[in-house]
């Protein structure tokens, strides 16, 4: 018995002296896991993954773990798992920028203070991610949409450059279109928005700057019904999705595409000899579309330094010039205009020269999202499948209202 109360008695002291060692000795020097959610599933893909091998090769301290999925399976699972205070530390919401509002409303997101200076980054990004004067996520990519075109269907059918207006973008769709060939190749929905560039080169637009719907407008109707015209003849297809209108120009089906930087590894993969030019010059000049994905961090993530570092980084010079001649999308940041290797890629080079004339879709817009979903893509869808284009638009126009509350005023 006295061995045993010795003993235990011995145990006793040893414990003490543990518990004080442990609780005076240094934090454990494991690097702070960080979970990252994105739907970049497309072509461009590698190159995100290449940022992330990047980012943990250069810091012992932080490691990020990218879990790549659909983009509406993060819509389905992000949104209620942010809430709750679960889910990763980082995601990229969605590829609508205007979906920083909806996460807002339910206080998901962390406010980014220490994200370095914002000034070099993307203007029209910046402006889109901040709500009453607080950044809520930084750009994981900017991007523009200019035009593919198939260069042997070009000198097949004679037609020596590219289209530079919009008389001459018409003339050659339907000029190229014929013998299982499209002369345009349109997407409407499950992509990103094309046909908003068709209407903004005719003069046209889906909203004025108070939120009301011009859909209906005798200009916005006269230019919507040239193209829902090319339609009919053949020069364009209908109802494709944006995977659909990317494999028809990687078959060598399609003459011409709206797209953007994303897609043209794929089309060099597909042996497609293709060029890239700028979208024909509308009446009021240059335009065309202009994306970005908000990347944010959840407010409840554990770690809020070590995921704004991250955020940091990504859109750091280095990082930047390495995705750019990764992937093709022109840097998010201001202050590499100038940087002499960007400049010789022909692909980057080309879609970077259209920032200054990108417009973003609908950003700032109440309700763009469901404008988007409820409106906007079925309008699309029924006047090229027959329905009038004034009727529907008057239709689009009644509910494009209603949801920003226009019709209130």
């Amino acid at each position: 018995m006295r061995r045993i109360t010795s003993a235990l008695a011995a145990a006793s002291v040893a414990a003490v002296v543990l518990a004080g060692c442990s609780a005076t000795a240094p934090e454990s020097d494991a690097p702070v896991e960080l979970t990252l959610w994105t739907g970049f599933t497309g072509g461009d893909r590698g190159g995100y993954e290449d940022l992330i091998v990047a980012f943990n090769e250069s810091h012992d301290d932080i490691q990020v773990t990218m879990e790549v999925q659909p983009w509406d399976t993060i819509a389905q699972k992000l949104p209620s798992a942010w809430a709750t205070g679960q889910g990763p530390d980082l995601a990229t919401p969605s590829f609508d920028p205007n979906i920083v509002k909806k996460y807002l409303d339910t206080n998901s997101l962390l406010k980014l203070d220490d994200v370095g200076d914002t000034t070099l980054l993307a203007p029209a990004a910046v402006d889109a991610f901040t709500v009453d004067d607080t950044l809520y996520a930084v750009p994981a990519n900017v991007a523009t949409l200019q035009l593919y075109y198939n260069k042997s269907l070009f000198s097949g059918a004679g037609i020596e450059q590219p289209p530079t207006t919009v008389e001459e973008f018409k003339e050659d769709a339907a000029a190229l279109s014929g013998d299982g060939i499209v002369g345009l190749s349109l997407a409407d929905h499950e992509t990103i928005q094309m046909w908003p560039i068709l209407q903004w080169l005719e003069g046209g637009d889906i909203v004025d700057a108070e939120g009301c719907s011009v859909l209906d407008s005798a200009q916005n109707v006269a230019g919507l019904q040239s193209w829902v015209d090319l339609v009919n003849a053949g020069a364009a297809p209908v109802g494709l999705t944006g995977a659909e209108s990317d494999s028809l120009f990687s078959a060598g089906k399609a003459a011409m595409q709206l797209n953007g930087p994303w897609a043209a590894a794929g089309y060099a993969e597909a042996g497609i000899d293709f060029g890239v030019a700028p979208v024909p010059v509308g009446v009021d000049g240059p335009v065309t579309l202009g994306s970005t994905v908000p990347m944010a961090a959840s407010a409840q993530t554990k770690h809020p330094a070590e995921a704004q570092a991250f955020l940091e980084w990504w859109t750091g010079q280095d990082a930047q010039r390495q995705f750019a001649l990764d992937s093709g999308f022109p840097p998010v940041r201001t202050d590499l205009a100038d940087d002499s290797e960007l400049a010789a890629n022909e692909i980057v080079a080309s879609f970077a020269a259209a920032l200054p004339t990108a417009r973003l879709y609908l950003v700032g817009v109440e309700g763009s999202t469901q404008i988007d979903s409820e409106a906007y893509v079925p309008f699309i869808g029924e006047i090229t499948r027959g329905s009038d284009v004034a009727d529907a638009a008057a239709a689009a126009s009644a509910k494009i209202n209603a949801i920003t509350g226009c019709s209130d005023k």
